[in-house]
């Protein structure tokens, strides 16, 4: 059997469209449900959510976590969406043991739930909802070798046969979302996606070079444009401390009309 992959970035999407039958988050559907179905079976599932920030990295360590619904203006079924995976406290502690020693101060949160960044993917990949679930903060400094580091401190999860997801969106400019389409907005959007699967999937690049180049994500082209805000990328920097090695699957697609992608590693 081949090995549970150590890391997964996805781009999630707007909210709870994919659960709605959006069209716009068609082909977004497809590939996590492709995704499961053409990789081992997790024992449990680490999500790091570009929905919450704390000072220092929090983890969730209820046993029956509750959903947050942090989204606004959808239709009232958006508030009944239930799924109810379990938490895994012990999961929890052993990411709280191994941040520690890796030098990095964290927090174990019994009361918070899952937001939409792990309940909405983790429905349409596992949807019978049996595999046990832990959710770890971004750091409110939203500083991107920070994030590498934090991923570089799970790297041992893999033996445990949890699967971590990095849940963020490749493309995050909630405006152009919105915007009428345009060449420059499509040029930019083309560009950053063109630097980024470069940086994450090119095995000839120096594994220094991968590593720095992430850290200065914002001298790509088209960089602040896609993201005005880095928390929807920073997933993918802990996903990338975990591997600390080039992708080994990039899927393009697209994510209400903007070229996205996902990496697995």
């Amino acid at each position: 059997m081949k090995p549970l992959p150590r890391a997964l970035f996805i781009s999630h999407g707007g909210g709870p469209l994919p659960l709605l039958g959006d069209p716009g988050h068609g082909q977004m559907v497809s590939c996590l449900q492709d995704i499961a179905s053409n990789i081992p079976r997790p024992e449990a599932v680490l999500v790091v959510s570009a929905h919450w920030e704390e000072p220092v990295p929090a983890i969730t360590a209820g046993s029956t976590p509750p959903l947050i619904y942090d989204y606004y203006g959808f239709p009232p079924e958006s508030y009944e969406i239930a799924y109810p995976c379990a938490g895994e406290p012990s999961l929890a502690r052993e990411v709280y043991r191994l941040l520690g020693e890796g030098d990095i101060e964290a927090r174990l949160d019994e009361a918070r739930g899952f937001d939409h960044g792990v309940f909405v993917p983790l429905k349409i990949m596992y949807p019978q909802a049996d595999i046990p679930c832990v959710q770890l903060s971004l750091a409110d400094s939203l500083d991107p070798a920070f994030h590498i580091q934090v991923g570089s401190a799970l790297q041992s999860l893999a033996s445990r046969n949890v699967l971590v997801i990095g849940s963020g969106f490749s493309f995050h400019n909630m405006e152009a979302f919105f915007a009428p389409e345009n060449a420059e907005s499509d040029r930019l959007n083309k560009a950053f996606e063109v630097w980024l699967q470069n940086v994450c999937e090119d095995p000839e690049l120096p594994e220094f070079k991968r590593h720095e180049q992430l850290i200065h994500w914002e001298e790509a082209p088209g960089a602040r444009f896609c993201h005005p805000r880095e928390e929807h990328l920073l997933p993918l920097h802990v996903c990338y401390g975990i591997a600390q090695a080039p992708s080994t699957e990039r899927y393009e697609l697209s994510i209400l009309n903007k070229q996205s992608s996902m990496y697995l590693w």
